[in-house]
């Protein structure tokens, strides 16, 4: 990279933790620091719900598959994008109407106090491992692009978002995505996007030289799209990340608005990521490791300091569903298990103290986990089939059938990830 490019990354990165700085002093109260205060507009709802979904996998992995597939790599993303447009259609209303933090905490009223414990430790490794596929995906960029060791890039990446999670919580979170939101837009719409087209020649060349699979959308395979469905689609919907984030939001319309205008989103960018992976495999058709596709493509094509701004959108996905997912794994456990088993009387003074010091555990490590596994798409399979495999059935019954009862509630949560567990180790 050249020297204009690695100050604006440093630059880059100072505004994000001067951001998160300012957002820790309107983190007085346990709501503030979990929920920011339930006050947010349409715009900055909107915009950090749509950072939290689109992050690693959706950039990354996205041009992965877009590189190896072609347009159907989408699916991915466009699964996010139907899964929170469910959620904004037809749960928005149920979900705001409990008053709840977590997603456990609603399983935990509707059923009884087990059910929220399992189901608390099964959406917070989730959201874990969601965070996981974050850092791997920073390291992977800053490695590609600045040449730094792979262990140095995520814990660079990784650090700075557990700093600024730390210090403000949601506040922090939401104005840092908001940052990020718009840098990851213009990053990639404006500079990304039409300058891959351009270096493959324009659309009419990647229709000569890429193969015909490439422009079909069932291209990367019926199951692979039902799978997406089942993982993606079925886990927006009950995400304690994205759930977190609708209790942000000031109204119920902001909150039913904001999310389908967030999925809306997404189903463009996961098919502007798809294309410009598509672009890489005219413009590096040898490329080793195909998870370096959008990292690989941005340093062949992108002139300096267009490079900086387009890498910085690129961290700020990556960033911003970090944060998002670190905080709501550090919720659930901060409220769904240590305050209802171990702290019943805690002050809200002490509990803001212990949400910090969860995050900052739960933080470390993420790190680690990321420096063992090192896929982006195999952290995200990991994450998303323990949580839509284990959880979902639980939520949806327990809005929709009163005859649901806890006790089953409590064992299918236990059955099923014990299942799934299984088969991810087989």
């Amino acid at each position: 990279m050249n020297i204009i490019d690695v100050l604006i990354m440093v630059g880059y990165f100072a505004v994000l933790i001067g951001v998160g700085v300012i957002g820790s002093r309107r983190a007085k109260t346990a709501e503030d620091y979990i929920l920011a205060g339930r006050n947010l507009g349409f715009f900055m709802y909107f915009g950090c719900l749509t950072a939290v979904i689109l992050g690693g996998a959706s950039t990354i992995g996205s041009a992965q598959l877009g590189y190896e597939y072609g347009l159907s790599g989408m699916w991915l993303v466009f699964m996010l994008g139907f899964g929170i447009m469910l959620l904004g259609l037809f749960l928005i209303k149920r979900i705001t109407s409990f008053k709840v933090m977590t997603i456990s905490e609603f399983l935990g009223k509707r059923f009884n106090t087990q059910t929220q414990l399992i189901s608390a430790l099964v959406a917070s490794i989730y959201a874990m491992m969601v965070t996981v596929t974050q850092v791997i995906g920073m390291g992977t960029i800053l490695n590609v692009l600045i040449g730094w060791n792979l262990t140095t890039s995520m814990l660079v990446g990784g650090g700075i978002v557990l700093f600024y999670t730390i210090l403000g919580g949601m506040w922090s979170v939401t104005m840092t995505d908001i940052v990020q939101f718009l840098v990851m837009t213009i990053g990639i719409f404006c500079f990304m996007l039409p300058m891959s087209v351009s270096s493959a020649g324009g659309w009419s060349q990647l229709s000569l030289q890429l193969p015909d699979t490439y422009f079909s959308l069932s291209g990367i395979g019926s199951s692979q799209i039902f799978h997406y469905f089942l993982l993606f689609g079925l886990g927006m919907v009950v995400a304690q990340d994205i759930w977190q984030r609708i209790f942000t939001a000031k109204t119920i319309k902001i909150a039913r608005t904001g999310t389908i205008f967030a999925g809306i989103y997404s189903l463009l960018y996961g098919l502007a990521i798809s294309v410009i992976g598509m672009c890489a495999f005219i413009v590096l058709p040898n490329l080793q490791d195909t998870q370096n596709a959008f990292a690989s493509m941005a340093s062949a094509t992108l002139p300096a300091g267009i490079l900086g701004f387009v890498l910085a959108g690129v961290i700020s996905a990556l960033m911003s569903t970090a944060s998002g997912t670190l905080l709501a794994s550090s919720t659930l456990i901060t409220n769904d298990i240590l305050k209802t088993y171990f702290f019943k009387n805690i002050k809200e003074k002490q509990f803001l103290i212990l949400s910090r010091v969860v995050t900052s555990t739960i933080g470390i490590a993420t790190i680690v986990f990321a420096l063992w596994i090192q896929n982006v798409l195999v952290a995200l399979d990991v994450a998303y089939a323990v949580l839509s495999g284990a959880v979902f059935v639980p939520v949806i019954l327990g809005f929709f059938w009163k005859r649901a009862t806890g006790k089953a509630a409590f064992y299918s949560i236990i059955v099923s990830t014990i299942t799934i567990l299984t088969g991810l180790a087989i």
